[in-house]
């Protein structure tokens, strides 16, 4: 005859191993799942381009920034860290990224927004670099399961240039 011990020691361990199984489950469903987002970035205005007491660049936009992420979330999503970033390239890197604006969105009634808003992050650039500068506007975000790995991917919106000269 088993001990009350080994009996809650059986039952604890099967109860922990349909457990796993199931965090395996949740986690493998989401390699099936394929989300179509939705972003656009628009600038407003260039509020101002200056070069700073440093010597480097600074600009401060506003933006518009809509976007319907709500097909990122499942069952298992837990939140989505999203953020907007400027991608240029300079002499001295291939690519530089500059985040202007972040969120986390915790569910998806809250993932269709529209945000009018000047850049959260100052846009500096270690240099004299951004005169006249192409760049692209990226949204990248991070998809944060219950359970299993986290998701990254991103919408890269380009056409976009700073002006000539400070303002």
């Amino acid at each position: 005859m088993h001990s009350f011990g080994h009996r809650a020691n059986a039952v604890a361990t099967f109860a922990v191993t349909i457990l796993a199984a199931m965090c395996f489950a949740a986690s493998f469903s989401d390699n099936f799942h394929s989300p179509s987002p939705v972003a656009s970035v628009k600038i407003l205005n260039t509020n101002w381009f200056q070069k700073e007491s440093h010597g480097n660049d600074e600009v401060s936009m506003t933006l518009n920034i809509s976007a319907d992420l709500s097909s990122l979330f499942t069952w298992n999503t837990k939140q989505v860290f999203v953020f907007v970033a400027a991608e240029y390239e300079t002499p001295q890197n291939a690519l530089n990224q500059v985040s202007l604006w972040d969120g986390i969105i915790p569910s998806k009634e809250h993932a269709k927004f529209l945000i009018h808003t000047t850049n959260k992050y100052r846009f500096i650039d270690q240099g004299s670099n951004l005169k006249g500068k192409d760049f692209n506007l990226t949204m990248h975000w991070h998809i944060m399961p219950k359970t299993g790995k986290m998701f990254a991917d991103k919408i890269v919106m380009t056409g976009y240039r700073l002006p000539e000269q400070y303002r």
